[in-house]
């Protein structure tokens, strides 16, 4: 049910910059974070569902899984979290803080140039 809430939005998003552009939007880029629980099948098949007989039909969304930082509290370092190996890179130190997590951003659209 998320997803199509998700996608809900990037339509009427995407719809709103096309119409202002009068232009047909052919691709959109999204951007999440690895804690955002958003389905990337669900999301497109959503998104493909709604957007049918809408200038959005047959446009393809692209998803961007950003990954979760974190800053070492021995040595103010920030560094991308690996779970397999949660230390820091620089000093190895195990004491650190998770940096916010990357809201889902709509992050580009491309128009159909004639």
């Amino acid at each position: 049910m998320h997803e199509t809430m998700v996608a809900q939005s990037l339509l009427e998003m995407i719809s709103a910059e096309a119409a202002k552009r009068n232009a047909r939007p052919i691709g959109a880029k999204i951007s999440c974070g690895m804690l955002n629980p958003v389905n990337d099948e669900i999301l497109s098949f959503a998104f493909g569902a709604i957007a049918k007989s809408t200038v959005c039909e047959d446009l393809k969304l692209e998803i961007e899984h950003k990954p979760m930082n974190g800053q070492c509290k021995n040595c103010d370092s920030t560094f991308e979290l690996e779970l397999s190996h949660l230390v820091c890179p620089k000093c190895d130190g195990k004491d650190f803080e998770l940096l916010p997590n990357e809201p889902l951003t709509l992050e580009e659209i491309e128009f159909q140039t004639e």
